[in-house]
């Protein structure tokens, strides 16, 4: 058997913004695999903490409050109780979601960049910006857009654009123009607080070459900014909505939702903490060197994650840094680009307290584990992929239910029609079931080393080829014939095949946790399934004459 040493672990998913309801795109590409590693790690036996929030400052949630005709308050109050209803709805098990607009992150955020100045790593700068005579605003980030003048895309956003992910700055977009009245701005020297990169530079190259266990397309990215040379990151905005800056001279700016978004994973820790009674039990994820800290995020984001947060902490001299990023590629639907505005993609709503499933015009309803299931097997882990309708409905017809469902249920029917409900007795095992037994651990101990690596698509391929394995087991051994032509060995059959359906409710916790739990209480077994001890999940602990629950089908097919 493989051991691993038990550790301690911080997770965190990205912040999303809370100027939209979320899309499959937005779960797949940090909510859903921060969960299943979460999982993993606490069936591993480890220290777990996994916090997210929402990020509801800058200009995103200005523009769409704007257009709400809300204020920015009133606008994240109420976006963030969707984005929480939906999250908890999707089975994402956060140990604590809070806001970045919370007193707290305020509190932290200040504390962080009053560090980094005393430091030395907070310069000012005079920028020329474009301002809009007509709105008499400067344009910081999404209210301007414009052309990319890298790659070309339109409409481009004035911090980033969505087609090449190149960071930008509003003054470097082609043709701009103003969101509000459209008119092109003019530019306007105004002066703004910066991130001195450079200081930085060679720390964070010698830290990133450092992290040979991260994904290439995490690692390569981070080393190409080195490579072109960092510059000083604009940390301020003329904005309203944010965390006042605390310096003479910028008391009508606030910070760069950038700068303070992912502080709020700091903040929400410590929310945690106080929330649970132990309010310095934040610093051992962050502040004690034998914790480790994962982040899930888009491709989009992996740069903020790798170069200017971890610039931030190194600033500090005060945290740990990310021991790994796991950075995703993006999820398209229909092979084209998942757009709200389009209205294009598989979204999540909330109407009347109830999560539902838009699908273009369409209300559908779904069970959360048929997306965590599909979402999973596709999951944009090295390359983009795509989310296929007609394709999530054979894959969960074919094998989440025509395999693993349907092994479960025959198990357990034939327990309850032939032995009254009762886990037989066995007799000595044979060669059959000495192979499934040593399948069992060969998977559990191949599905551990995957997960560590991030290789959630690869894990789950190993656990329905499991299933299969049991399929094939039972069918092989027809029950229904030795019932009273060998029952001794139809015993054992039913005896080893129950173990199966209890390692396989304890491997596909992480990913589908709401069947686990269905599985659980049909085998009636005592203690919660999402607190199993993993590395047992191979042993033969239940014992013959222990009565099952109400044995009913897991699922309902696609027709």
């Amino acid at each position: 058997m493989i051991v691993f040493e038990k550790e301690r672990w911080l997770v965190t998913a990205a912040l999303p913004y809370v100027n939209n309801i979320p899309h499959v795109g937005n779960i797949v590409g940090s909510h859903l695999p921060a969960d299943i590693f979460s999982r993993f790690l606490r069936l591993f036996g480890n220290e777990v903490v996994f916090v997210g929030g929402t990020d509801e400052h800058g200009s995103p949630t200005e523009v769409a409050a704007f257009k709400a005709g809300l204020q920015p308050k009133d606008f994240c109050d109420r976006l963030y109780q969707v984005h929480k209803l939906i999250y908890e709805w999707f089975g994402i098990s956060y140990d604590n979601f809070s806001r970045t607009s919370k007193e707290i992150n305020h509190k932290v955020t200040t504390e962080i960049f009053l560090r980094l100045l005393k430091n030395g790593f907070i310069i000012r700068k005079k920028l020329l910006l474009p301002y809009c005579p007509v709105d008499k605003r400067f344009l910081p980030d999404r209210w301007i857009e414009g052309t990319c003048p890298y790659c070309g895309y339109r409409p481009a956003r004035g911090d980033q654009c969505e087609s090449c992910t190149r960071l930008l700055d509003p003054s470097e977009l082609l043709e701009p123009y103003c969101i509000i009245c459209k008119n092109k701005p003019e530019i306007k020297e105004v002066e703004h607080l910066f991130l001195d990169l450079p200081k930085l530079e060679k720390k964070l190259e010698e830290w990133i070459k450092g992290n040979k266990h991260w994904k290439p397309n995490v690692r390569n990215l981070a080393l190409s900014w080195i490579k072109e040379g960092l510059k000083p990151r604009c940390i301020s905005r003329d904005l309203k909505w944010g965390i006042q800056i605390p310096l003479e001279g910028f008391k009508d700016k606030v910070f760069y939702c950038w700068f303070d978004a992912p502080i709020g994973y700091i903040s929400s820790t410590v929310e945690w903490a106080e929330r649970i009674g132990k309010p310095e039990e934040w610093r051992k994820y962050w502040q004690e060197k034998d914790s480790k800290i994962v982040h899930f995020i888009g491709k989009d984001n992996i740069v903020f994650h790798t170069i200017i947060w971890p610039a931030i902490l190194m600033g500090t001299g005060e945290f740990n840094l990310p021991y790994q990023v796991g950075g995703l590629e993006f999820l398209n639907y229909e092979g084209d680009k998942i757009s709200k505005s389009r209205n294009w993609g598989v979204f999540l709503d909330v109407e009347n307290g109830r999560v539902i499933v838009k699908v273009g015009d369409k209300k559908i309803d779904l069970e959360p584990d048929y997306l965590r299931f599909y979402l999973s097997l596709i999951m944009p882990e090295t390359k983009d992929s795509n989310f296929v309708w007609k394709e999530f409905e054979k894959k969960v017809n074919a094998e989440l239910i025509g395999n693993f469902g349907n092994f479960v249920f025959r198990v357990l029917v034939f327990v309850r029609n032939n032995f009254n409900s009762t886990v037989p007795e066995p007799e000595k095992l044979g060669r059959k079931e000495k192979n499934l037994i040593k399948k069992i651990t060969a998977t559990k101990n191949s599905v551990k080393q995957l997960i560590l690596q991030l290789k959630f698509r690869d894990a789950l391929k190993k656990i329905l080829a499991l299933s299969k394995a049991g399929n094939v087991y039972f069918q092989s051994k027809k029950p229904w014939e030795s019932f009273k032509e060998n029952p001794e060995d139809c015993r054992t059959t039913l005896f080893v095949s129950v173990h199966l359906v209890k390692a396989l409710a304890i491997l596909f916790e992480p990913f589908i946790p709401f069947t686990s739990e269905k599985i659980w209480s049909q085998l009636n077994l005592e203690g919660s399934v999402h607190k199993q001890d993993f590395d047992s999940l191979d042993k033969l602990d239940i014992k013959a004459g222990h009565k099952i629950g109400k044995v009913e089908p897991l699922f309902k097919k696609f027709e």
